[in-house]
């Protein structure tokens, strides 16, 4: 009976080493000593367990926005995931990527579910189209850490920027984005069924880019500020007047003078005001 108890208690709290054990023992009344209780425990084959440690996460600190920031288009793309439900409360899985330098969307893309063999379908064509970033930003999502997703980016000669994980903040581009998606789309809109929220989604991303003001941009478009940014890099603008940097020439690296961060952006506290509404 005794034995009994003992496994029961094993079984119930199997972090607990025999004095504990021997505790909660007394505690029902079981009237025994703590060195029986040991001789028990060795002749049942009692042991607590190795301690499980936490699966560790690429990324650290030095990847976020405040240590590692966007210099020229192209340069740090970010993605992320948000979630939000059809009018059936039918999970809808919602992947983000923007360009942290002109903040344009590159891709908003929505489906019941995503892969990391999916986020690379993605990837790929808006890399088809606009050619390859240097680096790319994302948090420890399976999707983003997937061997086969940084295999290809790793092919694609991409580096990845995984963030530290638990800190949302230093991926704050991309937050401030979603926080824009959220209020403007998802919290606006009811989505009858994946279709209709792919095609909302299309709508969305086009006014975002071409028609929406950014704050961050003086008020410019982020497509107008994509735009200027070429013509400046072929010298046919003087520099942006949002930044004070002198030009950059896609042909090489960013001058010393681009290094220097914005007026805005060098402000340490809210990242998301960093980042522009």
């Amino acid at each position: 009976m005794l034995i009994r108890a003992m496994h029961e208690e094993v079984r119930r709290h199997p972090r607990y080493g025999y004095r504990r054990v021997w505790a909660l023992l007394r505690a029902e009344g079981w009237k025994v000593n703590r060195k029986r209780v040991y001789r028990l425990w060795r002749k049942e084959g009692f042991r607590v367990p190795s301690r499980q440690h936490k699966k560790r996460r690429l990324g650290n600190s030095d990847n976020g926005i405040l240590r590692h920031r966007p210099e020229h288009p192209d340069h740090v793309w970010a993605w992320d995931f948000i979630h939000d439900r059809d009018e059936g409360k039918r999970p809808l899985k919602w992947l983000t990527l923007v360009d942290e330098y002109t903040r344009e969307c590159l891709a908003l893309e929505v489906e019941r579910g995503m892969t990391a063999s999916e986020v690379i379908d993605i990837v790929a064509q808006v890399i088809l189209i606009r050619g390859a970033p240097k680096f790319i930003r994302s948090d420890n999502g399976p999707e983003f850490i997937a061997q086969a997703l940084r295999s290809y980016l790793d092919a694609a000669r991409v580096g990845t920027l995984y963030i530290e994980p638990g800190s949302p903040w230093e991926n704050g581009y991309n937050e401030s984005f979603n926080g824009k998606l959220r209020d403007e789309l998802l919290n606006a809109e009811s989505f009858a069924d994946l279709r209709e929220a792919k095609a909302l989604a299309a709508n969305w991303q086009n006014d975002y880019n071409h028609h929406r003001p950014h704050s961050s941009l003086a008020y410019q478009t982020p497509a107008a500020f994509a735009t200027q940014c070429r013509k400046e890099a072929l010298g046919a603008l003087p520099p942006n007047p949002r930044q004070g940097l002198c030009p950059w020439t896609p042909a090489s690296s960013p001058p010393a003078c681009a290094l220097q961060a914005p007026a805005q952006d060098r402000k340490v506290g809210s990242t998301l005001i960093a980042t522009g509404t």
